[in-house]
């Protein structure tokens, strides 16, 4: 049962990403770069403690 409803919240969460990538994908882009940009910060913060 539980399987079950992990498959269908990831149904439900692909189906949304796809709809939102779709409906605006200058938003959708707008998200993926902050993702990264996150990472790229935590680059700087860990570089600058290692100096």
């Amino acid at each position: 049962m539980v399987s079950w409803i992990k498959r269908v919240l990831l149904v439900l969460v692909a189906a949304f990403v796809v709809f939102y990538l779709f409906t605006r994908p200058e938003a959708a882009a707008e998200a993926v770069k902050t993702f990264f940009g996150a990472f790229e910060a935590l680059g700087r913060f860990f570089t600058s403690l290692a100096s």
